[in-house]
């Protein structure tokens, strides 16, 4: 049997050392830093810039949300396109920042996540007609929301079976 000289054995043992240092610091390094908000419009979303639309999500059917004249259900406002109800994210250097769209404003439903939760719509745009689609991106079943009336009228109607509670994107009409 053959022996290997000390001086290899030597420099074996110091590479070792060194590939457990730098595993053990890898090891220990953590994740990008993430960052989650929770939003009841995405105007609060700082990359997304809002200058039109107004589209009103409720927790609840247009019966139980206004009463009396008075919202008892809690919502959510869109202004222009919403790719996905879930929420957005975004990298920041090499932090990761996500915005969840929640229902606010108090009343029924208040703290949840909407998508997937609305039962009714209001479209209160001046100038721009609205769809709410069933699947994130513009696609599957929709509903069509036509800008609100010439005296400023924004009318609540309940979402379509297909949608009620299966909301996931809304978009211009």
């Amino acid at each position: 049997m053959r022996s290997i000289p000390f001086k290899f054995k030597t420099k074996m043992a110091a590479c070792a050392t060194s590939f457990a240092a730098v595993a053990a610091v890898v090891a220990s390094a953590g994740p990008a830093n993430a960052a989650e908000y929770k939003v009841t419009e995405n105007c609060d979303v700082p990359w997304i810039t809002c200058s039109y639309g107004d589209l009103w999500l409720f927790y609840n059917s247009k019966e139980i949300a206004v009463q009396d004249g008075y919202i008892k259900s809690a919502f959510t406002r869109f202004y222009g396109n919403v790719y996905d109800h879930w929420g957005t994210s975004q990298y920041q250097g090499s932090s990761l920042t996500t915005y969840r769209y929640v229902f606010g404003n108090g009343g029924n439903g208040n703290g949840a996540y909407m998508k997937n939760n609305s039962a009714s719509v209001q479209n209160c745009a001046r100038d721009d007609n609205y769809r709410v689609y069933f699947n994130s991106g513009y696609g599957g079943t929709s509903q069509y929301f036509a800008k609100n009336g010439p005296y400023g009228d924004c009318n609540i109607t309940n979402l379509i079976s297909a949608l009620k509670n299966n909301n996931a994107s809304s978009h211009f009409a």
